[in-house]
């Protein structure tokens, strides 16, 4: 069984997609940067997030916050729509 909520793989591939296009970074860049971190995205993939159709595991989570400097005190307000 996949598990989602409100009918998402994910909560946070729109903040994500926001925050890379608010860098003007493309999706090959954002995978190119992850890479260097030891963390292997590729741009389908990336895109599938971006689309809440793709599970984000955490430690992808943390190194995309990290690269595209998100707060993830924002899915806070996700889920509880503030």
């Amino acid at each position: 069984m996949i598990k989602k909520y409100n009918n998402h793989k994910n909560i946070s591939g729109n903040l994500i997609k926001i925050a890379r296009e608010k860098k003007n970074m493309t999706k090959t860049e954002l995978c190119t940067k992850l890479e260097l971190l030891g963390i292997n995205i590729n741009r389908d993939e990336l895109l599938l997030m971006e689309k809440n159709q793709l599970m984000i595991k955490d430690f992808e989570l943390i190194a995309i916050a990290l690269v595209l400097e998100l707060d993830l005190n924002e899915l806070k307000k996700i889920l509880t729509n503030d």
